[in-house]
């Protein structure tokens, strides 16, 4: 008798600046041996190692940079996990798209705080990388300041963009993430 193939699993995490994810993502990392991909780490290092390229521009060679990276590990048949704001429908497109070429479950992971004041709160209390916000109406240097982040962010998170299937939604705004991961991982793993 033989074994079932092991499950593979491409997490997209999503929500807000401040909301938990890059937490979250380690948090799941450690309990599926999967493999984080951050955006912020991949846009901060270009945006420091070349600076006089435009933040937009290079934002979207951090995505490129992400599912290239996420690519080669689903080949190496890793699980990962990618840890980016998933804005736009193109990007649920390209993480569903990546995990059904390489026979990958798909799940959709977004972080949720409803209180724009405790996301300010969480900006301003960490240690931002060069492509962070450091507050909610303080978008990193030489980012698009169209508009009020407040506004902004309020209207990503009262209509975000979601897949129909295999989306957890956490309310990160109080308790412990730890108790919030065993709930992730029962719908991850549940057969």
């Amino acid at each position: 008798m033989s074994n079932p193939a092991p499950r593979k699993l491409l997490i997209q995490m999503s929500g807000a600046p401040g909301a938990g994810k890059s937490t979250m993502a380690m948090l799941l990392q450690r309990s599926i041996s999967g493999l984080v991909i951050d955006h912020d780490i991949i846009r901060s290092t270009l945006l420091e190692d070349y600076g006089n390229i435009p933040f937009d521009q290079v934002a979207s060679s951090a995505y490129r940079l992400q599912w290239a990276m996420a690519d080669q590990a689903a080949k190496q048949w890793l699980n990962v996990i990618i840890d980016s704001v998933c804005n736009y429908q193109m990007v649920l497109d390209q993480g569903s798209a990546l995990a059904e070429r390489h026979g990958y479950e798909y799940w959709y992971v977004e972080c949720r705080v409803k209180d724009v004041a405790l996301l300010d709160e969480r900006l301003r209390a960490r240690n931002p990388m060069r492509s962070q916000r450091t507050g909610i109406n303080c978008p990193p240097a030489g980012a698009d300041t169209s508009g009020r982040g407040e506004d902004v962010l309020k209207k990503r998170m009262e209509g975000p963009c979601r897949p129909e299937n295999n989306v957890i939604i956490v309310d990160t705004s109080t308790g412990s993430l730890d108790a919030s991961l065993d709930g992730v991982l029962k719908r991850i793993q549940a057969p």
